[in-house]
């Protein structure tokens, strides 16, 4: 999958997203991640990608002109995604949205802005970007922090770049809709607190339940609004809940 993040910060994503999974997912090909820098594309010898807004106002403004010029020469993929406030709301189902665009077949992909300063000239949003995208009610200095979030989330979705296929599934917001169990590890136990007994069984199945259950218990306890998304409670559901008392939680 290609994608490209247009930016004045170019070294912020990079070492990001040159660590941990998407670190191989760039060295094994699953990612292809172009940087392209603004400021390459300015014309003048202090490099300016900003003035102040007409009208008069706090702040600078991006100007349209190195951004026109660095898309225009880079030819990226589509979409072509500013991140701002005003935007779709990031979240899995668009994480999804945007790792489908690899099926397309090799260099489909998607690509991001990242604002800076006070914001950018309107012009790039009406003529030249396909729309925005927002992760969430919250202000930052630019949307370097907000690409590597959306550039994580959609590359460990893509066919391979995780060792277990299984975990896109299971973990939360995954195709289940729900929060994901709480996870435990050796030593069974530590400082007088043992594990839940159902996990040293050996019964898969009962395992499995437990794990259901436990999801949906965490789920109505956080999240109640994505036990609404999915219809409500099954009575399957209502039986695990029965069955299983939820682990305690601070």
């Amino acid at each position: 999958m290609r994608i490209d993040v247009f930016t004045i910060f170019p070294g912020l994503v990079d070492d990001f997203c040159g660590e941990s999974l998407l670190g191989k997912c760039r060295t094994n090909g699953l990612l292809d991640l172009r940087l392209h820098d603004l400021r390459e594309h300015t014309t003048d010898v202090h490099r300016t990608v900003d003035d102040s807004p007409f009208g008069g106002g706090a702040g600078m403004v991006m100007k349209p002109e190195p951004i026109f010029a660095s898309v225009e020469a880079a030819d990226p993929p589509r979409p072509l995604l500013l991140l701002g406030p005003g935007g779709r709301r990031f979240d899995q189902s668009m994480a999804h949205e945007l790792a489908e665009l690899a099926a397309a077949g090799p260099g489909a992909g998607f690509s991001l802005l990242c604002g800076r300063y006070e914001g950018i000239d309107h012009r790039v949003r009406e003529h030249l970007v396909d729309g925005e995208l927002s992760i969430g009610d919250v202000v930052l200095s630019g949307g370097e922090v907000a690409a590597c979030l959306v550039i994580e989330a959609v590359a460990r979705l893509l066919p391979g770049a995780m060792g277990n296929a299984v975990s896109p599934v299971t973990e939360s917001f995954g195709a289940a809709g729900l929060l994901e169990e709480p996870q435990f590890t050796r030593p069974a136990t530590y400082r007088e607190w043992t594990i839940p007994d159902v996990l040293r069984s050996g019964d898969h199945g009962r395992i499995e339940r437990w794990r259901q259950a436990q999801r949906l218990h965490r789920t109505l306890r956080s999240r109640p609004d994505l036990i609404e998304a999915r219809g409500g409670l099954t009575d399957v559901d209502q039986r695990l809940l029965e069955e299983f008392p939820s682990v305690p939680y601070p």
